[in-house]
């Protein structure tokens, strides 16, 4: 029997990006895991805990935890976010509930990053992907700091065969999405952006990888507006070409 991963998949690939949701499906697959899909999942619970509103996120974080606490296998996330919501937010969010801290603990053991999962979890490192020109790929905040995570993207897209990887200069800095930060800060998220975007130009490549789908909305919605060509994508997106079709990804319309 193959092992079972179940997946969390996310608000925004939910409702906005489902193609990447079948782009990790088919990823995951590709390892030997039957991926299954809790369809009870609703929101983490992260957006109202960023918000300072406590309250508000632990009915979604009990829902979280009551949802997958019956199922078997890792819980794989393509989205460093919500990854750290479960890994380290629900900790905060129950500190002074013993009875939900320990199941908050439980849950948070068997959480992972997408790429964090393949790499370090199944040991994969070379899917038998194809991707013919130049990426450049965006550390998000969550993934980076959050987690740690910023070896295992880069040791994926590394061994995408066709690929030239170049370096996105000042590669650790915020794009400007933050979740909330974006809708209270907006001036300051829209100057993120805008450098982010002018660094982008700068690697001379048409296409950003992203591990984090906020981060995706973001920036290719900046390079929409300002009428730039290049697109972002996902990193299962990426690992999930095996051929040069790699323009046939749509880019997303974001406002």
């Amino acid at each position: 029997m193959s092992e079972t991963v179940q997946l969390f998949i996310t608000c925004l690939i939910d409702t906005f990006f489902p193609t990447i949701g079948e782009a990790v499906v088919a990823v995951l697959q590709r390892t030997g895991v039957q991926v299954e899909f809790p369809t009870a999942q609703t929101c983490c619970g992260q957006p109202a805990f960023n918000a300072g509103l406590r309250a508000e996120a632990r009915p979604l974080a009990k829902h979280t935890i009551q949802t997958f606490e019956s199922t078997r296998g890792e819980i794989v996330i393509p989205s460093g976010s919500c990854t750290a919501m479960i890994r380290h937010g629900y900790l905060e969010l129950f500190k002074d509930d013993p009875a939900w801290l320990r199941r908050a603990e439980v849950l948070a053991a068997r959480t992972f990053e997408f790429s964090e999962y393949l790499v370090d979890v199944r040991g994969v490192t070379e899917l038998g992907a194809r991707w013919d020109g130049r990426l450049t790929y965006h550390s998000s905040c969550h993934l980076l700091r959050g987690l740690g995570v910023d070896r295992q993207p880069r040791t994926l897209l590394a061994a995408v065969a066709g690929v030239e990887l170049v370096e996105l200069p000042e590669r650790e800095d915020c794009c400007g999405f933050g979740g909330i930060f974006s809708i209270e800060h907006p001036e300051l998220s829209a100057e993120f952006l805008q450098r982010k975007v002018a660094n982008l130009e700068k690697t001379g490549a048409p296409t950003l990888v992203v591990a984090d789908t906020g981060c995706l909305m973001h920036i290719q919605g900046g390079l929409h507006r300002q009428g730039k060509p290049q697109r972002v994508v996902h990193l299962a997106e990426v690992l999930n070409h095996k051929n040069q079709a790699a323009a046939a990804i749509p880019i997303p319309r974001t406002p």
